[in-house]
């Protein structure tokens, strides 16, 4: 039997990948890993949580930006994620602006993540242990199947996790004053 070898890719290497399509990668251990097309259901969620995290920003008066799958993350040395959803502090507002491409070395204030069908162990198991690692403060999954919302704190380096089904409003330290429920959420 013969065994190809996959290519890895130093983070710098990954940084300035262009295959010539319109595919977005992300680096796990050195292999590119593409991101699956979003079904319309989740293409639908992701738009809902933009525009209201977008307001509440606004309302909040504060100069943050909500960026909709188009920033990375760098997780590791080796790694980078590309959140369904990020915000941006004010200050990485300001150093995205310089760089040829958005990958951010700093954690944002917030990941989001919409659990695709069938691979849920990415947003639940790796991408939490990683943005943990990362230090980001709050993460959200967002989990069509099984229709719940669960919001990850950061506390003492590992997320503490609450779950929050039907009419509950979810809780979230970046946003106190948000009034979302997650029925609201999957009836879009």
């Amino acid at each position: 039997m013969v065994t190809l070898a996959t290519k890895l890719y130093s983070f710098e290497e990954y940084l300035n990948y262009d295959d010539g399509t319109d595919n977005k990668y992300e680096l796990v251990n050195g292999e590119l890993k593409v991101m699956p097309t979003a079904s319309g259901f989740h293409a639908l969620i992701l738009v809902l949580i933009y525009d209201i995290l977008k307001a509440e920003i606004e309302r909040i008066k504060q100069q943050w930006k909500v960026m909709p799958g188009t920033v990375g993350v760098r997780t590791a040395k080796t790694k980078s994620r590309i959140p369904d959803l990020v915000i941006l502090s004010e200050s990485q507002c300001q150093e995205i602006r310089e760089m040829t491409t958005a990958v951010l070395e700093s954690p944002p204030l917030l990941a989001v993540e919409i659990v695709s069908p069938g691979n849920a162990d990415d947003d639940y198991r790796y991408k939490r242990s990683e943005y943990a690692v990362r230090e980001i403060p709050e993460y959200w999954i967002i989990d069509p199947d099984t229709k719940k919302v669960s919001i990850l704190l950061l506390v003492s380096g590992f997320y503490e996790a609450t779950e929050f089904t039907e009419e509950q409003e979810i809780k979230s330290d970046l946003f106190p004053d948000l009034k979302l429920t997650v029925k609201q959420i999957f009836e879009v």
